[in-house]
């Protein structure tokens, strides 16, 4: 009971994220949200939910099965990577048909790191790619 009041809190954390809220409803949906969007989910989810759970609503997509839907998370958090910016986001959608900014006209729609509570460690692997940068 605890690991599942503990998820809903979590998943009511992912929704303050307009974009999040989006993917999440369109997964219960069972629509196809397109690699990109299943990508941004991957990156993002990983950070507030086990495993198991992303993989779960991941499979909810009507063309992902759980193999792929483990091998992307798989993929996603051995590379650490971290959520994309509002510009990565309009850059994936404009590479499909599924609309993962839910309103790309709102220039405060599909910032992640403004709705977004993050866990420490991401904005430490931001802070030292910029670093490694300017010392480039």
């Amino acid at each position: 009971m605890a690991t599942t009041q503990r998820n809903n809190t979590a998943l009511d954390e992912l929704r303050k994220s307009d974009v999040m809220a989006h993917l999440l409803d369109s997964l219960d949906a069972g629509k196809d949200i397109g690699h990109y969007g299943r990508l941004v989910f991957a990156m993002v989810a990983w950070r507030f939910l086990p495993e198991d759970d992303v993989v779960r609503l991941l499979q909810q997509d009507n063309d992902f099965n759980e193999a792929d839907a483990r091998a992307l998370y798989l993929q996603v958090k051995s590379h650490d990577y971290s959520p994309p910016k509002r510009e990565k986001l309009l850059d994936y959608q404009a590479k499909q048909d599924f609309p993962i900014i839910p309103n790309p006209d709102d220039p405060d729609s599909g910032n992640l790191y403004r709705d977004l509570q993050f866990p420490d460690q991401v904005y430490e692997h931001i802070s030292e790619y910029y670093e490694e940068k300017a010392g480039a």
